[in-house]
């Protein structure tokens, strides 16, 4: 049987919980609702839950080290179950896309996401399946701090329907082919 990952990006802890940059969580835990997964399982540095989906066995993980080492996680996971890299997907925040708006990618480089960088780093590859989520940028604020800043209110609102829909690209690229669900997922939004 086919095994699948499904990464989503973030950092562990109470203090990052409504964080910009802990979206990739945000979906997961979408995602764990739609299945009825309410606990999850805790292994090699993170939290998981397996299902099977569309004829496939499928990993989610929520790498539970700073976002910077999520690939130091991931590959524990890749290389004890043997996963393929075109049968991985990244889910994470992306700062050059416009709040509320989602991009699906198949491969490219990290963009500057110091998760994406630890990744392609250890996978020795930048060819596996990304969901990217914008949270638009503010120059006046140092990045590091934007990103680790919380979530207002207003874009708690505009990112909601966009997780939900992060979580419907996810479940369908499952058993679609990716690049169908990319044609269908991909929204432009304008700053």
């Amino acid at each position: 049987m086919k095994i699948k990952m499904v990464v989503g990006l973030g950092n562990p802890g109470k203090e990052y919980q409504n964080t910009r940059h802990n979206i990739g969580f945000k979906v997961l835990d979408e995602i764990a609702k739609r299945l009825d997964v309410y606990k999850w399982k805790e292994r090699d540095g993170a939290l998981y839950f397996d299902c099977h989906l569309d004829m496939c066995r499928v990993i989610f993980i929520k790498p539970q080290k700073y976002i910077n080492l999520s690939g130091d996680v991931m590959i524990k996971f890749v290389n004890f179950l043997d996963i393929k890299t075109e049968d991985i997907i990244v889910v994470s925040d992306d700062l050059d896309l416009p709040i509320g708006s989602i991009k699906l990618k198949e491969k490219g480089s990290s963009g500057g996401h110091n998760g994406l960088k630890n990744i392609e780093n250890r996978l020795q590859t930048n060819e596996y399946k990304r969901i990217k989520i914008g949270i638009s940028n503010d120059r006046t604020i140092d990045t590091k701090d934007y990103v680790l800043g919380k979530l207002s209110k207003e874009e708690k609102n505009k990112l909601k329907p966009v997780i939900e829909k992060a979580a419907d690209a996810v479940l369908e690229s499952i058993g679609h082919p990716f690049s169908v669900v990319m044609s269908k997922y991909n929204t432009r939004i304008k700053n």
